[in-house]
């Protein structure tokens, strides 16, 4: 069977693109708009990254990133902001909602054997969504889509994703999950080195942690694992705990639970106030190395160069928008599926 050949579009980090080559999928390009992506994406995936707006991309430029004579692959996870909860709604979100769009667009005009695509779940509810599978239909793809349960694909967090497949080729849909053990927190990032608050582990980088303010200290040394803000004295709780329009509102604060599973891992994973992302015992927020053993990306991945600063809220980004790698394997291995069914 020939191999498939794939061009990432929105490619980040390359979360989607490494997960795709450990399946066996050889990965052509990534494009991103975020200059960022690129020694993430060129020193792990080893592939050329384009940094350029995909709106702006024409679809010619994409075709002459694939080698002629093998099945063509074309993913397109487009930036998930427009349809989370945190921005649903929001008018100066909306006209990102176009990139799909453009997606699609591509997708008609190139014909690609198969394409894939991974974002929140509430796209489905949106015409956008929609809209897209209309141009799958018109272009001749069979299709299937379902919202996955990620730790089912061995992702140690409770993210749910839409997971999207076509094909020009026959039908095709993601493999079942083939996970026999659940991943946890404490399989994940039990076995790094120990950290304060702020520090750096000498051995790796990424390893670091954010600073806590003395509140922020003392509020993490009075939570426990899987607890709320409610298990503080009242001189801890914050101001917009007391109001009626926060007091329900528990998931904020939290540390989380070794024998469970991560919050979903987003881009502000690095600070303990943004949700559940205090470290099980140890008086800090998760550090980005752990962040990113969370979305499964392998303990060697590199995100800067050697030598270079690393800013704590940009890897952090880069880390929670990116595709789960083993997610990334479930896909790739479906596609090596169904092309071994049709070829």
């Amino acid at each position: 069977m020939p191999q498939p050949h794939a061009v990432d579009l929105f490619c980040g980090a390359g979360g989607l693109s490494y997960g795709m080559q450990r399946a066996g999928v050889v990965v052509s390009a990534g494009i991103d708009l975020d200059p960022s992506c690129r020694h993430p994406f060129e020193a792990n995936v080893k592939a050329p990254f384009h940094e350029r707006d995909v709106t702006a991309v024409s679809t010619a430029f994409v075709e002459s990133l694939f080698p002629s004579g093998y099945p063509r692959v074309l993913s397109g996870c487009a930036p998930c902001q427009p349809f989370s909860t945190y921005t649903n709604g929001r008018r100066d979100r909306e006209s990102q909602w176009q990139l799909l769009d453009k997606f699609a667009d591509i997708v008609h005009e190139l014909l690609p054997e198969i394409v894939t695509m991974e974002n929140v779940s509430l796209l489905t509810k949106h015409r956008v969504f929609a809209n897209f599978l209309s141009v799958l239909e018109k272009s001749g793809y069979h299709y299937s889509h379902a919202v996955v349960r990620c730790a089912d694909y061995g992702v140690p967090q409770s993210r749910r994703r839409l997971v999207l497949m076509a094909s020009r080729l026959g039908n095709i849909d993601l493999l079942p999950p083939n996970e026999d053990e659940l991943a946890t927190v404490r399989r994940t990032i039990q076995h790094l080195d120990d950290l304060e608050a702020g520090s750096t582990s000498p051995s790796d980088p990424l390893h670091r942690s954010s600073s806590l303010s003395e509140t922020n200290l003392l509020r993490i040394q009075s939570s426990i694992p899987g607890g709320t803000w409610r298990d503080w004295n009242d001189d801890l709780r914050a101001a917009c705990h007391t109001r009626a329009s926060g007091h329900t509102y528990s998931s904020v604060y939290g540390r989380m639970q070794w024998d469970e599973l991560a919050p979903t891992i987003t881009t502000q994973f690095h600070g303990y106030g943004n949700g559940r992302f205090g470290h099980p015992e140890q008086d800090r927020a998760i550090s980005l190395r752990e962040g990113a053993l969370l979305q499964t990306f392998p303990e060697h991945y590199s995100f800067t160069a050697r030598g270079a600063t690393v800013h704590i809220s940009s890897i952090a980004r880069l880390i929670g928008n990116a595709v789960p790698v083993k997610l990334g394997v479930a896909i790739g291995r479906s596609i090596l599926t169904h092309l071994e069914r049709v070829l």
